[in-house]
């Protein structure tokens, strides 16, 4: 059996893998199937569909509009206990700042399995056009969010991954295994990583770690910006110190600790890893 969002292998339970086949048939392009339509996204036979449906319409999983079905209510219900939205409740308010004060995209990242989850994102009306959704999947290894958490992986995940062929989306350039490696190192060092790219539009995203009461990193927060709207260098102490709030917000010990005055908690001047995603592959300048 494939690999489960969550990242584990466990032993297969034909009723549960169904129904959750009929759940994961939606997506942000079809929020409303038919009977058919779900069978077909399944991979279910109609009279198994029909049957697992009715279940889920009884346990509010699922809602009947007609002829066609939608996400139940009761599914929000027991995904606002998710610890994920605690961690939401904790950034909100630093992400409220940074969005003022910019302008541009702010994200909440976390890790799930061997990918990345928007979230959150706080947008202004003259951000760049982004690819990803809130709720969406983002590759780890092509997004500056994503760079933070492939660094702070677990090393035997991690390692799973760099062995992969990866490709940057939607340059289509594939990625330097080596020079990857080298930019997670630079971004466990400093911090806080610079990405610049050029698609779907020239852009510039700053990201850092967010820790939680163990101090082990549990998401990243990111601003993204349209190339040339502001000085990276002046947006990355932005971006630490609120990861340093959300962090603290959420008991982590080391976030507790006063940052030193000369720098006021910023990254070292010896500069945090920018990568560039360009024609060649990803490449680290510090």
């Amino acid at each position: 059996m494939a690999g489960r969002p969550g990242g584990q292998e466990g032993p297969a339970d034909p009723v549960l893998d169904r129904a959750f086949a009929l759940l994961n048939s939606f997506d942000p392009g079809n929020r409303t199937l038919s009977l058919s339509e779900l069978a077909r996204r399944a991979d279910l036979p109609v009279s198994t569909a029909l049957r697992l449906i009715r279940r889920l319409v009884t346990l509010g999983a699922l809602e009947r509009r007609g002829t066609k079905y939608v996400i139940g209510v009761r599914l929000w219900e027991i995904a606002s206990l998710s610890r994920s939205l605690g961690l939401r409740d904790v950034a909100m308010p630093v992400m409220g700042d940074l969005a003022a004060a910019t302008q541009q995209h702010v994200l909440l990242v976390v890790l799930d399995g061997t990918e990345a989850v928007l979230l959150e994102r706080l947008s202004g009306r003259a951000a760049v056009p982004v690819l990803y959704r809130v709720g969406g999947r983002m590759p780890l290894h092509s997004t500056a969010s994503g760079l933070v958490l492939l660094a702070h992986m677990d090393p035997e995940r991690q390692e799973e991954i760099l062995q992969r062929p990866l490709m940057h989306v939607p340059e289509q350039v594939r990625v330097d295994a080596t020079a990857l490696r080298r930019t997670l190192a630079d971004v466990r060092r400093n911090g806080v990583i610079t990405l610049r790219r050029g698609a779907p539009a020239p852009l510039v995203a700053v990201a850092a770690p967010v820790r939680g009461e163990s101090d082990a990193v549990i998401a990243s927060l990111s601003v993204v910006m349209r190339a040339g709207s502001f000085d990276p260098a002046r947006v990355g102490p932005a971006v630490v110190a609120g990861a340093r709030a959300i962090s603290r917000g959420l008991g982590s010990p080391g976030a507790t600790v006063l940052p030193d005055p000369a720098t006021d908690g910023s990254p070292p001047v010896a500069g945090p890893a920018v990568t560039n995603v360009g024609s060649i592959a990803l490449t680290s300048t510090t």
